[in-house]
């Protein structure tokens, strides 16, 4: 993948419009905020693994948070016209040329459907085009299920991170750290 020089700021080439057949990826908006506390309380029972809870009692608070740091770039997640979910751009380190992406999650009928996979991919595709040399992915331990998808996509496990953060149940996280270097991403078959 060749790189091209582009006056933008990272973060600017970053935060656009993402698309692959019936999967768009959309800089999210507060024009977004009651299809996504929609789509967030399809699964109530998911936020006790995330560090944030978006379930609906926190929606609100946990919402305006995410819209207030700007050293994370969410994404609204679109299977044809309806919002099925959200994702991030964040840890964005300029200089280093690396970013992470998380702050997943899809409503459960799209679990396994092949979009988590094709998010992923628009994602990593756009990072890395954007002249970023490593994408970093940190999962709870617990969260089986995101390990998984994170491999499939040819992410490679460093290791875990011991009592990483505390989530907002209280509880001590210790967190799987992935990562994919561009060349592998290159490289990689069926990508």
């Amino acid at each position: 993948m060749m790189m091209t020089t582009n006056p933008l700021p990272l973060r600017d080439r970053l935060l656009v419009p993402l698309h692959a057949g019936a999967v768009t990826l959309t800089p999210l908006t507060p024009a977004h905020r009651d299809a996504l506390r929609a789509a967030c309380a399809a699964d109530s029972e998911i936020w006790q693994i995330y560090p944030t809870n978006y379930a609906p009692a926190a929606f609100d608070t946990s919402f305006d948070a995410l819209m207030a740091n700007r050293s994370r770039l969410p994404f609204a997640v679109f299977r044809e016209e309806s919002l099925v979910g959200m994702t991030a751009y964040l840890r964005i380190e300029e200089s280093a040329q690396t970013l992470e992406i998380g702050n997943s999650y899809i409503m459960p009928e799209e679990r396994g459907t092949g979009l988590n996979g094709t998010m992923k991919r628009l994602m990593i595709d756009h990072a890395f085009a954007s002249g970023i040399r490593r994408i970093e992915f940190r999962i709870d331990a617990r969260n089986t299920r995101s390990q998984g998808a994170v491999r499939k996509i040819g992410a490679q496990p460093e290791g875990v991170l011991r009592a990483e953060r505390i989530t907002w149940t209280g509880h001590v996280r210790d967190t799987m750290l992935f990562s994919l270097l561009r060349e592998d991403w290159e490289s990689a078959p069926g990508r």
